[in-house]
């Protein structure tokens, strides 16, 4: 008897987190997608990219200008500023 109930608690238990983590990361995925997000928002991350473990460089659109910034534990620094360019 105490072994099926291990033996379930085996399989649904890890099925379970895995259904909870699918569903945040779909969330997560969509929600970006939702119309009326867009418009509302001053400030876009164009891209990012990861240069080491610790350090990301990101490419941030806000109010006609193009910021390349460096994220990084110490903080977040400018790099380089340029006009906005929109590519299609």
């Amino acid at each position: 008897m105490m072994w099926s109930y291990i033996l379930k608690l085996i399989v649904l238990l890890p099925l379970v987190c895995g259904l909870m983590i699918g569903c945040l990361y779909l969330w997560r995925r969509l929600e970006s997608r939702m119309p009326g997000r867009q418009q509302a928002r001053m400030i876009a991350v164009k891209e990012t990219m990861m240069i080491s473990p610790g350090l990301r460089l990101a490419v941030v659109d806000f109010e006609g200008s193009r910021l390349l910034v460096s994220v990084g534990r110490g903080g977040v620094q400018l790099v380089d500023k340029s006009k906005a360019v929109d590519v299609l």
